[in-house]
């Protein structure tokens, strides 16, 4: 297991340094930020020479990606162009919010997911699937933007229930999150993720229910309950833990559009906000932040199958 687990480590690695290399290279392509420091491609000349120097710029690209990886590891990604803070203390400043935001949406789109989809499963065909199949894709079909301002419409507008934006009340003195604030951004987000877990459950619980192992359990008088939670829930957790890896780096990206909806003070508001302003420094630091959160979530889901399924550290 522990060999197993270095490997995936070490290609994980590998696979994060060549994402520095096309972050990198991909922000040399877009155009040169001197132009936005200095307050637009009219500067002269001079002006820019003197900024280039300053930052480094003026060096053949190589070094420059060599002199921003060695700072990146000693975990100083620069200033930002539009601000001139530090970016990685904006970035930890915004990372709370967005967590709290993906971690309850997590949460509570499995609870959705794992209970419609063992209920779908074992009542198959009957009224009950039939609901939940169709509420699974209609919360997989529309958009998240659709869903979010109608949600906003109905629960803030109309019935003035919860509040439209934002993660507490103006003015108010308590650093900490409001719930009521939460909850429209993090429905959002779990019914999306429901919808689009709960046929995945179903499937694998409808698989692992159909076996001879099963059948003979249940003719042999073993309880509803230990039958379809203990024998067959523990049986279909592969395909669940790989739905749930998947999901971490969807709802990363998915957030971007939710957090600018309910202006939700997060990475997804932070990082619009760099791109609209060109803010290159910003935009490595958070396609970086990005790319180890995906590279972590596929670690973890490897290491969680291997634990569920002997077998497969063996291959």
């Amino acid at each position: 297991m522990v060999k197993y687990i270095i490997k995936r480590i070490a290609i994980a690695l590998l696979v994060l340094l060549g994402i520095t290399v096309i972050d990198f290279a991909l922000m040399q392509m877009i155009g040169n930020p001197m132009e936005i420091m200095a307050g637009g491609p009219r500067v002269s000349k001079e002006v820019l020479a003197v900024r280039a120097q300053q930052m480094g710029l003026d060096k053949p690209v190589w070094q420059q990606y060599f002199s921003w990886l060695g700072q990146v590891l000693q975990g100083n990604f620069g200033y930002s162009y539009k601000n001139h803070q530090p970016v990685w203390d904006q970035i930890v400043s915004h990372l709370q919010p967005t967590l709290i935001l993906m971690t309850s949406a997590l949460l509570l789109s499995l609870v959705i997911a794992v209970t419609a989809g063992i209920y779908s499963a074992v009542h198959q065909h009957e009224k009950g699937d039939y609901l939940i199949v169709t509420l699974a894709f209609l919360g997989q079909s529309v958009p998240q933007f659709f869903m979010a301002l109608l949600l906003i419409w109905v629960f803030a507008v109309k019935l003035g229930w919860l509040p439209s934006g934002g993660m507490r009340q103006l003015g108010s003195s308590d650093s900490s999150f409001s719930f009521r604030y939460l909850l429209l951004p993090m429905t959002v987000l779990a019914v999306e993720m429901a919808g689009r877990n709960i046929r995945y459950i179903r499937s694998s619980m409808l698989e692992i229910l159909n076996r001879d192992y099963l059948k003979t359990a249940k003719g042999r008088g073993i309880g509803r309950f230990l039958l379809i939670y203990k024998h067959g829930l523990r049986n279909a957790l592969i395909p669940i833990i790989t739905v749930i890896g998947m999901e971490i780096p969807v709802l990363f990206g998915g957030s971007i559009i939710i957090e600018q909806v309910f202006s939700w003070p997060g990475l997804g508001l932070l990082t619009m906000d760099a791109v609209l302003s060109r803010d290159y420094a910003m935009i490595m630091a958070v396609a970086l932040l990005s790319a180890v959160v995906v590279l972590t979530a596929n670690l973890l889901t490897d290491i969680l199958y291997a634990l569920a399924d002997p077998t497969v550290r063996y291959q």
